[in-house]
C-alpha cells in the first residue's frame, strides 16, 4: 500500500504565509491614562462586580472605556479575570463575533472555550448558537476564578442573531460570570428578569459626567494653575462631558503657546459641547482643521484601516520610508489627537483612531475618486498580504476590485487554514467574495462542501457533490478523486457502510498531484473500511505505511485526515479485536499529544477521549470512563461520526446503570435513539433498542421489553442479509437481543441455537471480545438445560479468552448470572493458575461495581430547604416533569423549549439540589411539597 500513497515533496509556502495575529480587539485599548481620579465610579463598580450584568450607556467621549480599563485593574487582584473584546461594524457577524467571544475568553484560560471552539463551523442556526454558548457557560462555570467579560462599543452590532446569543447568554450565565456592555445606544437585550433580582447596574450619560470637583481637578492636569471660575465655566460648558474638556484643554494649550491673545472664555467657546454630534462638528472645526494637508492626507487613508501602524501608513501613501511616518503618528499621539496606541511591540507601534473621528475621516475617504479608494485598498490588501494577515488582507482585496486575486489567496491558504482547526473562519473569508467570484471555483466550492459536511448538513452536502459532479471534467483528476472522498466521508457520517465499501477501489489509487488533506483524508477512511470488513492488521498496516503528509512545511497532524485520527483508527483496530490493553496505550498517547497541541487536534483528541472511554468501561473503570465523557458528551454528539455518538451514548448509559442510576440510564438510551432518528441511522436506532430491552428484561419489565423486540424485528425485516457492512450487522444485533429475550422467557433451546449462530459468524469477523461475551452467555444456556460439563467447559473458553484479551466487563455483562457461574466453575474445577489469577481480578471488579449501586443515606428535604428555594420557576417545571420520568425531549416539547436547554436547566438543578443525576433529583423531589397536596406521582416510563 506504500506505493499507493507516495510520499509528497514539502510545500512551498506562499508569500502570504499564515501567521499567529494577535488581535487588538482582544485587550483594553492601552495608552488611556488615568485622566482623573474617578473614585466615585470606581467605588460604584468595586460594589457591582458580583452583579451579572453591568451597562455603561452614554456617547462618545465620556470615558467609558477608559473608566472601565481602570477597574479592571483593580479587580485582578480581588479574584477577578478579564476578558475583553472591543467590537467594531465589521463584527456585525454572528459566526465572526462568536469566534471573537471565544478568542477573547480563551486569553484569560485557554480551556474555557476549548469545547465551544470545537463547533467552529457547525452552523449558525439557533440549535448550533445555542450548543456552543452551552459548552462556553458550563467551562465558565469550571473556571476557578470570577470572570468578567467586557463588550466594548456594543452599539456596533446590530445582527439579531448575535443578540439572541448574548441573551442566552445574559439568562443562564452561572455565578462566576459578570457581562459588561458599553454601549452609546441603548442595549437591544432585556433586562428585565436581572433588574427585578437586582443583578444589574446601569449608569448613563448622567452618571459618566465629570463633577464639578472632577472637572477642576482635570483642568488642573491639562492647563497647570486655573481658577475656580474658569474652571466652573468650562464644566458647565461641557456639562462635565470629558471629550470636551479634553478637546478645549488641547487647543487652549496651543494658543497659549502661541500667544494668542484670548479676549475672553466666551469667544473661545461659542457652543455648547452637549452630546457627539456637536464633538463631530468640534472634529471638523477644531482637529481635522489644525492639521496640516500631509497629515490629514495621512489619517484620511488609515481610517480606511480597522488599525494601523507606520509602515503601512507608508505604504498606503506610496512612500518608501517610514521613520517620518512613525514621528508624525508619535506626535499624534502625543498631541492628544485621538489616536489611540493598541499595541507595541518591538518593530511597529499599531493604533487605532477614536471611533468618531474616524467616522470623519472615512466620510472624506468615501468623496475620494473610486480610483483612488480602489489604490488605497490595493496597497492595503498587498502590504496585509505580504505580512499573513489575511482577514485583512481579504478585506481590503474585495474593497480593492481585485476579489479574484483574494480567491485565488485564499485557495493557496486554506489548506492551512483547515490543519489549524479555522475552518468556519475559512468559510467567513470565502463569503466575504463575491458569491459569482468563489461559485466560479471548484477549490473553494469543495471547502464549502467540506464545510457543509462538518456541519452535518448531509443533504445540502449530497446535492453539492452531485452538482460539482456535474461540473468537473472527467480530465480533472485531483479534484474528481476529493470528490470520490467527499462522498466516502458522506457515507461514513450517514453510517451507510454499503455505499463507502462501493467506493473503496477509487480510494486505493489517488491521482499525481493529490494534496496531503486527500491523501490522508483516504489513508483514514480506508482503515475504517477495512476495520468493518475485519481486516484489522491490513487497517492498521495502511496507517503504518502511509507516507509523513506535510503542509506548508508543516506536518499534517490535527483534523480527520491527520496523523492523530489515524493513530485513534489503530486503537480502535486493537479495540474491536478485543485487544483492550493495546487500544488504551493508544487512545492514551494520542489523547495526550491532542490535548498538548490545542484546537488544531481538537478533532482526533474528542474522538480518542470517546474510545478511550470504551476501553476504559471493559476494564471496569467505570467512574473514570464516566467522567471522561460527561464533560465532552454535548461537543462529542455534534462533531463526531455517528460511529463514536453510538459508543459515547452507550458507554454513559452502561455506567450509570451499574451506579444504579436507572432513570439516566434510560435517558441515555433515548438521547441515542432520538439522534438516531433524526439522522435516518438504523444501526444506531438497533443498538438503542437491544440496550432498552436489556435493561426492561433486568427490571422484570417484561411487556416493555416485547415491545422493544417488537420493533426490532421490525427493524430487521428491513436488513435481511448480514453481509459485511455497518448496515448489514443490524440483523446480528436483533439476533444477539432474541438470544436475550429466549433466555428471559425460558426458552433455551432457541437461545443456544442462535448462539451457535453468532459465535461462528462474529469469530469469522475476528470480534473476540463480543466472541468471549457469548460464549459465556452460552455456559449459562448450557447449565439451565442441564449441561454441567459443556457450561463448564464454555465458561473455562470464556475465561481463557477474557484472560487473553484482558477483559471485564465482556463477561460480568454477559448476564446477571454470569458471576456466580463462573465463582462456581471456580470452586469446582482445578483451573490454572493463571485463570485463577484472572477470576480474582474479574472478582475485584464485580465487587467495585456492587458497591457503586449501595444506597446512600441523603437528608430529606423540606419545603424551603437549602438549595430548593434557589430553584427558578422553570427549573420548578422542569423538576415537574423530571418526577413523572419523562425524557429530554418530551420535557422540551411540553416546556416549549429545545432539548439542549432542557439538558442545561438540569445540570442546573442537580447542582441545586445536591444530586448527581435523575434519579437522586426525582428522590429529592418526591420529599418537597411543591405547593401541591399529593407528591408528584411516580408514572411508567414513556416514549
Amino acid at each position: 500500500m506504500s506505493k499507493t500513497f507516495p510520499a509528497r515533496g514539502t510545500h512551498t509556502s506562499h508569500n502570504a504565509a499564515l501567521q499567529p495575529i494577535v488581535s487588538t480587539k482582544l485587550v483594553p485599548p492601552r495608552g488611556l491614562g488615568r485622566l482623573v481620579p474617578r473614585d466615585r465610579l470606581l467605588e460604584q463598580l468595586l460594589q457591582a462586580r458580583h452583579l451579572r450584568c453591568l451597562l455603561i450607556q452614554g456617547s462618545a467621549g465620556y470615558g467609558k472605556t477608559t473608566t472601565l480599563v481602570e477597574w479592571c485593574e483593580a479587580l485582578r487582584p480581588l479574584g477577578f479575570d478579564v476578558a475583553w473584546l472591543s467590537l467594531t461594524q465589521d463584527d456585525n457577524d454572528l459566526a465572526h463575533c462568536l469566534d471573537y467571544l471565544l478568542a477573547s475568553v480563551a486569553q484569560v484560560d485557554p480551556d474555557i472555550s476549548r469545547e465551544a471552539n470545537m463547533l467552529d463551523g457547525r452552523g449558525v442556526d439557533r440549535e448550533a448558537v445555542e450548543r456552543t454558548m452551552i459548552a462556553l457557560v458550563r467551562a465558565i462555570a469550571r473556571h476557578r476564578r470570577e470572570l468578567v467579560v467586557v463588550l466594548d462599543d456594543f452599539h456596533c452590532i446590530t445582527d439579531p442573531g448575535i443578540h439572541d446569543a448574548l441573551q442566552w447568554l445574559l439568562d443562564y450565565a452561572p455565578a462566576n460570570l459578570h457581562l459588561v456592555f458599553v454601549s452609546r445606544v441603548a442595549l437591544p437585550l432585556s433586562l428585565a428578569r436581572l433588574r427585578s433580582q437586582a443583578m444589574t447596574l446601569e449608569l448613563a450619560v448622567s452618571d459618566l459626567r465629570f463633577t464639578l470637583a472632577e472637572s477642576e481637578q482635570f483642568l488642573k492636569l491639562q492647563l497647570g494653575d486655573i481658577d475656580k471660575k474658569t474652571a466652573q465655566r468650562l464644566h458647565e460648558l461641557t456639562d462635565g462631558w470629558v471629550a470636551g474638556l479634553q478637546l478645549l484643554s488641547v487647543e487652549w494649550n496651543k494658543r497659549r503657546q502661541r500667544s494668542d491673545s484670548i479676549k475672553s472664555l466666551d469667544d473661545f467657546v461659542r457652543v455648547h459641547l452637549l452630546d457627539d454630534r456637536t464633538f463631530v462638528g468640534y472634529f471638523e472645526r477644531e482637529v481635522l482643521s489644525r492639521l496640516s494637508a500631509d497629515e490629514l492626507h495621512l489619517l484620511v487613508r488609515a481610517a480606511a484601516c480597522s488599525r494601523f501602524c507606520a509602515s503601512l501608513c507608508a505604504a498606503l501613501q506610496g512612500q518608501a520610508g517610514v521613520a517620518d511616518t512613525q514621528a508624525l503618528l508619535a506626535r499624534l499621539e502625543s498631541d492628544n489627537l485621538f489616536i489611540v496606541p493598541i499595541d507595541r511591540s518591538e518593530s511597529e507601534t499599531w493604533y487605532r483612531l477614536h471611533p468618531l473621528l474616524r467616522e470623519i475621516l472615512l466620510d472624506r475617504f468615501k468623496n475620494f475618486d473610486p480610483a483612488v479608494r480602489h489604490e488605497v485598498h490595493a496597497r492595503a490588501w498587498v502590504w496585509f498580504r505580504d505580512r499573513g494577515h489575511l482577514d485583512e488582507a481579504v478585506h481590503h482585496a474585495v474593497h480593492a476590485g481585485e476579489s479574484e486575486l483574494a480567491a485565488h489567496l485564499l485557495e493557496q491558504s486554506a489548506q492551512q487554514l483547515f490543519a489549524k482547526g479555522e475552518l468556519r473562519k475559512l468559510v467567513g473569508l470565502v463569503r466575504q467574495l463575491p458569491e459569482a467570484q468563489w461559485q466560479s471555483r471548484i477549490e473553494l466550492r469543495i471547502w464549502m462542501v467540506r464545510v457543509q459536511l462538518f456541519a452535518r448538513e448531509l443533504d445540502a452536502c449530497a446535492a453539492s457533490i452531485a452538482q460539482l459532479e456535474a461540473d468537473v471534467p472527467l480530465s480533472d483528476v485531483v479534484d474528481r478523486f476529493k470528490l470520490t472522498l467527499l462522498r466516502a466521508s458522506l457515507a461514513v457520517q450517514r453510517d451507510d457502510t454499503d455505499s463507502a465499501l462501493a467506493i473503496l477501489p477509487q480510494l486505493l489509487h489517488p491521482p499525481e498531484g493529490a494534496d496531503p488533506i486527500a491523501l490522508g483524508g483516504a489513508v483514514n477512511i480506508l482503515s475504517w473500511l477495512y476495520m468493518h470488513r475485519g481486516e484489522y492488521d491490513r487497517a492498521r498496516q495502511l496507517q503504518l505505511d502511509a507516507p509523513k503528509l506535510m503542509i506548508h512545511g508543516v506536518p499534517l497532524i490535527g483534523t480527520s485526515a491527520g496523523l492523530l485520527q489515524g493513530r485513534c483508527l489503530v486503537g480502535l483496530s486493537y479495540a474491536l479485536e478485543g485487544k483492550v490493553r493495546q487500544a488504551e496505550r493508544v487512545y492514551r498517547a494520542v489523547l495526550h499529544e491532542a490535548e498538548l497541541k490545542g484546537k488544531a487536534c481538537a478533532e482526533p483528541g474528542y474522538l480518542a477521549a470517546a474510545l478511550l472511554a470504551e476501553v476504559l468501561y471493559e476494564l471496569g473503570e467505570t467512574d473514570a470512563a464516566r467522567e471522561l465523557l460527561e464533560s465532552r458528551v454535548d461537543v462529542l454528539e455534534r462533531v463526531s461520526i455517528p460511529d463514536s455518538v453510538l459508543r459515547v451514548l452507550l458507554m454513559l448509559s452502561k455506567t450509570r446503570w451499574l451506579a444504579g442510576h436507572r432513570l439516566e440510564a434510560f435517558a441515555y438510551l433515548d438521547r441515542l435513539e432520538d439522534y438516531a432518528l433524526q439522522l435516518g441511522l438504523d444501526r444506531l436506532l438497533a443498538h438503542s433498542l437491544v440496550e432498552k430491552l436489556h435493561r426492561h428484561i433486568l427490571l422484570e419489565q417484561f411487556n416493555e421489553a416485547q415491545v422493544e423486540m417488537a420493533r426490532l424485528e421490525a427493524l430487521e425485516a428491513r436488513y435481511p442479509h448480514a453481509d459485511q457492512s455497518s448496515r448489514g450487522t443490524i440483523a446480528l444485533t436483533v439476533q444477539r437481543a432474541r438470544v436475550r429475550w429466549c433466555m428471559a422467557r425460558g426458552r433455551y433451546e432457541d437461545a443456544a441455537a442462535w448462539l451457535e449462530r453468532l459465535i461462528a459468524l462474529y469469530q469469522a469477523r475476528g470480534r473476540q471480545r463480543l466472541v468471549a461475551h457469548l460464549i459465556l452467555q452460552r455456559g449459562i444456556v448450557q447449565m439451565q438445560l442441564g449441561q454441567r460439563d459443556a457450561a463448564y467447559a464454555s465458561v473455562e473458553e470464556a475465561l481463557w479468552l477474557g484472560h487473553r484479551l484482558g477483559l471485564v466487563r465482556s463477561l460480568l455483562d454477559a448476564d446477571p448470572g454470569a458471576w456466580d457461574l463462573i465463582v462456581e466453575v471456580a470452586r469446582d474445577r482445578a483451573l490454572d493458575p493463571m485463570l485463577v489469577f484472572y477470576v480474582e481480578q474479574l472478582e475485584l471488579r464485580h465487587q467495585a461495581a456492587s458497591a457503586l449501586v449501595e444506597p446512600k443515606a441523603s437528608p430529606k428535604l423540606k419545603r424551603g430547604a437549602a438549595g430548593t428555594e434557589l430553584l427558578s420557576e422553570r427549573e420548578i417545571d422542569v423538576v415537574r416533569h423530571l418526577a413523572e420520568a419523562l425524557p429530554n425531549k418530551k420535557i422540551a416539547r411540553a416546556l416549549g423549549l429545545s432539548p439542549e436547554t432542557v439538558k442545561w436547566h438540569l445540570s442546573n438543578i442537580y447542582g441545586k439540589l445536591g444530586v448527581s443525576g435523575r434519579d437522586e433529583a426525582v428522590a429529592r423531589v418526591r420529599d418537597i411539597e411543591w405547593g401541591s397536596p399529593h407528591e408528584p406521582p411516580a408514572r411508567a416510563r414513556t416514549r
